[in-house]
Formats: structure tokens, sequence, C-alpha cells
């Protein structure tokens, strides 16, 4: 029988996933304006702290996902990877409903999060042959 889930590659997307979001969380806490700039948000003191914020949690979600790709079982890697692909289409989707309107990197922005969010779907649904569940 064939084993659901590519877990090889689901801990691959999950170190990826960590590299991006790990880079994407130190420019938000150096530098935050330039996102906001990118975005198309009005900069201000607040705004700032909030993507600062937004970096730390990011950074957070980072080790985590790093971990889970390293050291969590088969079992916990499907689980971790079934969270990872709704979070990533949600951050796709409210990327895309920002207030500041659709610019080319909100779409570049959310079509990286539907990416991930595609990647983590297609290894959940992909059978291994030759492992046994």
């Amino acid at each position: 029988m064939n084993k659901r889930g590519d877990v090889q590659r689901l801990r691959g997307v999950l170190r990826l996933g960590a590299l991006v979001f790990g880079i994407s969380s130190f420019v938000l806490i150096a530098v935050p304006r330039i996102f906001t700039d990118l975005l198309g948000l009005a900069g201000s003191a607040e705004m700032d702290w909030s993507m600062q914020l937004t970096g730390v949690t990011v950074l957070t979600l980072a080790g985590v996902m790093f971990v889970g790709a390293q050291s969590a079982s088969d079992r916990g890697v499907l689980w971790l990877a079934r969270v990872m692909m709704l979070g990533a289409f949600g951050l796709g989707v409210a990327t895309l409903l920002i207030p500041s309107g659709v610019n080319w990197f909100v779409i570049l922005y959310a079509l990286i999060g539907f990416a991930f969010s595609g990647a983590y779907g297609l290894f959940l649904t992909r059978s291994v042959p030759g492992e046994q569940n």
C-alpha cells in the first residue's frame, strides 16, 4: 500500500518556507518602511511598529517550521503541512484584500503564498510508492 503524503518533499517545502519567512522577518524588523512602501500603505511610526511586531511573529513561525521540518515525526510533518497549507492560502487571500489597492508587489506577495499553499497541497495528496501507511 502507498503512503499518503510525500513527507520528505514536505520537509523541503517547510525548510524553504522557513527561509523565506526568516528573510522577510529580518526585513520587517530592521526596515519596516520598505514593506509598507512596497505594499502601498501609508507609512507612520505606528505602522512601522506593527510591521516590526509582525516580523517577530513571522520569525517565530519560521523557527517552528524549520524545527518541524528537521525533527518532527512523519505524522507531525503532515499536520504541520496541513496547517501551513491553510495559512499560506490565507496569506495570499488577505494580501489581495489589502485596503491600499493591488500593485505589482501585492500580486507577487500573494502569488508566493498561493505557491506555497499549492506545494503543500500537492505533496500532501501525493502517494509515495513502496512506503507503507
